[in-house]
């Protein structure tokens, strides 16, 4: 990741004297991106907000990180959080917001003072005339959604509401609301500062069995076996899972693009691969992840709330060798049920964990299946 020098706000600089225009022509050529997950281009949600009429308009961080194995903003914010500011003032000035709230996930509160200083400093060195609010994240997962976060910020609870409209439209209090990611400010300043800029460039946050989990930059369309070795993994990987919501898949080499992982009903996301072994298994993976997501639910919609409970419940009857066949095709069926009906990503992406699962191990789920309905032979 390339830092920009650390007082002079060079890429502030250029975007000043390009103007609001020429800030989103050279975002839109240099396909600048969403990287909390969407990959929606920033260029064209910024100019839904700058086309809006309103006589005020929002800009949110979202820094509440809450995706099991995923740890790169967190990383921005320790060591480079200059540049991610930059990027929002940046932003700030170029849609036209005085006010800009930086939604800081609750477990990072150790990190508030530092960057509070931070913000302090960038914004009179500056001289911009916007604000920026730290807003403690509520504990939910749910908040990095950015509907919820909008409601957090509001002070209701920290739940999806339904689209259209959208945020850009009518989102923090109906006004035009842009809600990015905090590596997407960092690549916002570096795309307008640096002609080399290659919008490819992922941070990649690797964990599971591997000897040295971490942060590590790679090029979008990396060696998945290459990006990985970095990281030693303990034994030969057997599979490698997106995230908690963005499924699994075999290991086996390929290039780590969005085209070749969602392909496969998976989800490129926030570039987290956490990394299992033949020691691990694929039902088990289910049961902790899909702990997690009955956890994390906000309750509001029935798919999510009571699908991925009664989901819980069938993998937990499936682990102590008590679930039938039917069971099992009820599993099946339940978790593509969850993912097509739930109102929010939590929901859809809920189950993709089990449906990728049994798609790849589907051996490690019915060897447990009971056997003759008079239970699983010792």
């Amino acid at each position: 990741m390339q830092i920009l020098k650390k007082t002079k706000m060079n890429a502030l600089k250029v975007a000043r004297n390009l103007g609001p225009l020429g800030v989103v022509e050279i975002l839109r050529k240099k396909k600048v991106t969403g990287r909390g997950g969407a990959g929606f281009p920033v260029a064209k949600k910024w100019k839904f907000a700058m086309d809006t009429d309103s006589d005020v308009k929002y800009l949110i961080c979202n820094a509440d990180e809450g995706e099991p194995g995923t740890f790169k903003d967190k990383f921005i914010m320790l060591k480079n959080p200059k540049t991610m500011i930059e990027g929002i003032i940046i932003a700030a000035e170029t849609i036209g917001v005085k006010n800009v709230y930086f939604y800081l996930r609750g477990e990072y509160l150790n990190l508030r003072e530092g960057l509070e200083k931070e913000i302090k400093s960038m914004l009179k060195k500056s001289e911009s005339d916007a604000s920026i609010e730290i807003v403690m994240g509520a504990g939910a997962y749910i908040c990095g959604e950015e509907t919820a976060i909008i409601k957090s910020i509001e002070g209701y609870r920290g739940q999806p509401y339904c689209k259209p409209p959208f945020p850009p439209k009518a989102g923090l209090w109906e006004k035009p609301t842009v809600v990015n990611n905090v590596e997407t400010f960092v690549h916002i300043a570096q795309s307008l500062y640096f002609d080399d800029y290659n919008t490819n460039l992922r941070l990649f946050s690797i964990s599971g069995c591997v000897k040295k989990p971490g942060i590590y930059e790679a090029l979008s369309g990396e060696s998945l076996t290459k990006v990985i070795s970095k990281a030693k993994p303990t034994n030969k990987p057997k599979a490698i899972y997106f995230g908690c919501f963005g499924g699994c898949k075999p290991y086996k080499e390929m290039k780590l693009t969005a085209k070749n992982i969602c392909g496969d009903d998976c989800v490129h996301g926030a570039a987290t691969l956490i990394i299992t072994d033949d020691k691990t298994s694929a039902v088990d993976m289910a049961y902790i992840i899909s702990k997690f997501f009955t956890y994390e639910s906000c309750g509001k919609c029935t798919p999510c709330r009571e699908g991925n409970i009664q989901v819980l419940l069938l993998l937990k009857k499936l682990r102590a060798g008590e679930a039938t066949k039917e069971d099992y095709e009820l599993l099946k069926e339940l978790s593509l049920h969850v993912q097509e009906t739930s109102l929010c990503g939590l929901g859809q992406t809920s189950t993709k964990h089990i449906t990728t699962g049994i798609k790849y191990f589907e051996s490690e789920f019915t060897d447990l299946i009971k056997e003759d309905g008079t239970g699983k032979e010792e």
